[in-house]
């Protein structure tokens, strides 16, 4: 090959290299734009008061809220404690009416709503430095395995336990927002279960738990929660979960049920006030784990008629009833009775 042949080949194989590598250098700024918009996605669906944040005094808290109608008397222990800040709701579906109604009822700062339905969205530092930011958070009701699904082990998760264990504001949630705040919680993976299926079979497949992995709430660390409890049929899948958290894992576990109408506000001491119109349940395994847990049997879990022990407690406006959950043996306002399960039926003994 003649020497201008090989000078020839030279330079258009570096021209080729050069117009490859100018190609890419194109290519990555856009692909780095594109990766950070989806670290910045913004998930609010609306804002009302000031949009500036603002850094108040707070106080600790969870809410557990049972359905239905929200209580206005616990809303306002939940504004009270976040010092007149700013109030973020969470939710996978929905609308923003939250808004208007919290920032009418009390003095806060600002309330914002942010649709949280994919993991990419829980992911997003805008929604995690929103979520931060709040003075309160409130879980609205929906699906809690869309919560699950979504925001377990992203940085929503990661920003909620920050606000309730760091920074130490209100968590509150009401239905599937209250559903998920036990350090064990029913995730309704499977979709929901009634009563009567757990209790005849312990191990149906719409039965699915998880433990101490997703909302660290003080005081709950072993506890179960439901809702919707003045629905009788609730309160005998309750009794299931704990027989199933004591069979799987050797938990003495223990559960809150809360009625529509109604609230449990926990304050940084462990005092769990009961506001609103209906009634709210604290469980405690009295002595030991059901006779029966095993799959496709019925459930007995009788133990002398005291399997599992219950502190009912009537809300009111001024939550003067209250159950302490430093120890689990102290309220005032409240009965005690206990729940028992003879041969998959739940009974109630006084």
């Amino acid at each position: 090959m003649k020497k201008s042949h090989i000078s020839l080949l030279f330079c258009t194989i570096c021209l080729l290299t050069i117009s490859s590598c100018e190609n890419e250098e194109i290519l990555n700024p856009e692909d780095q734009t594109s990766t950070n918009s989806k670290k910045n996605i913004d998930a609010s669906i609306g804002i009302i008061g000031d949009p500036n944040d603002v850094a108040t005094n707070t106080s600790g808290g969870t809410l557990l809220m049972g359905g239905s109608t929200d209580v206005d008397a616990a809303m306002l222990w939940m504004i009270n404690k976040s010092g007149g800040g700013d109030i973020v709701v969470l939710r996978s579906t929905g609308t923003n009416a939250y808004n208007q109604y919290l920032f009418d009822l009390g003095t806060v700062n600002s309330v914002e709503t942010l649709l949280i339905d994919s993991v990419e969205k829980a992911n997003s530092i805008t929604v995690e430095n929103t979520i931060r930011n709040a003075e309160a958070v409130f879980i609205a009701g929906g699906d809690q395995y869309n919560y699950v699904k979504y925001w377990k082990d992203t940085k929503v998760e990661n920003a909620l336990n920050f606000l309730r264990n760091t920074k130490k504001v209100v968590i509150g949630g009401t239905s599937a927002g209250c559903a998920i705040q036990g350090g064990i919680y029913f995730d309704a993976m499977n979709g929901t279960i009634r009563s009567g299926d757990a209790l005849r079979n312990p191990y149906h497949k719409n039965l699915t738990l998880q433990k101490h992995n997703f909302i660290d709430n003080p005081y709950l660390r072993d506890v179960i929660t439901d809702t919707h409890y003045n629905d009788p049929d609730r309160r005998g899948r309750h009794v299931t979960f704990l027989a199933r958290i004591n069979k799987d894992w050797g938990i003495r576990g223990k559960g809150i049920g809360v009625d529509e109408k109604t609230a449990v506000c926990i304050d940084e001491n462990g005092k769990a006030q009961v506001f609103g119109e209906g009634y709210a349940f604290f469980l405690n395994q009295y002595f030991y784990g059901p006779e029966r847990c095993v799959a496709r049997r019925s459930l007995d879990w009788y133990r002398d008629r005291r399997a599992v022990e219950v502190y009912k407690i009537s809300g009111n406006t001024s939550g003067s009833n209250y159950f302490m959950l430093d120890r689990w043996t102290t309220g005032s306002g409240g009965d005690w009775q206990y729940y028992y399960v003879d041969r998959g039926r739940l009974r109630i003994s006084y």
